[in-house]
């Protein structure tokens, strides 16, 4: 039998409504929505690409210290407040996912929770627990 794991990031809006950064249950982990905020700012001033680049290591953070990393990811949705951001958007989250190629979704929203917000990513991930407990890692 497995038990669920939350594990937060001590940050206010998880205090205030609710949720944990992480949640893994036996082999998945679903992130929650990450943003391009850092002690409470707003980071890339208008840049999408680098918000989502700051988003992306956030979430990483959080899949690292639930003990996976982003081979595992097998899934993301990018919220992204213009459509013109799309390419730019994509273009960070290629980089970043240029070898293991998850399944993604981008959304158009019309706002985030902070104005300044332009994108807003979650991921899930899985591994092998067979793999995780052998040290092999996962493709």
């Amino acid at each position: 039998m497995s038990s669920v794991q939350r594990i937060g990031s001590d940050g206010q809006w998880e205090h205030d409504y609710g949720y944990s950064r992480v949640v893994v249950a036996g082999p998945h982990a679903w992130v929650a929505g990450c943003t391009a905020t850092v002690d409470g700012r707003v980071q890339g001033n208008g840049d999408p690409y680098t918000q989502m680049k700051v988003a992306l290591d956030i979430a990483r953070k959080a899949l690292e210290e639930a003990g996976f990393g982003l081979h595992d990811v097998v899934r993301t949705r990018w919220f992204v407040v213009h459509s013109r951001d799309i390419a730019e958007v994509g273009r960070a989250h290629g980089e970043v996912f240029a070898e293991c190629r998850p399944a993604a979704t981008a959304l158009v929203v019309s706002g985030l929770i902070d104005p300044g917000m332009l994108v807003e990513v979650e991921l899930d991930a899985y591994r092998d627990l067979a793999d995780a407990e052998s040290g092999s890692g996962s493709a």
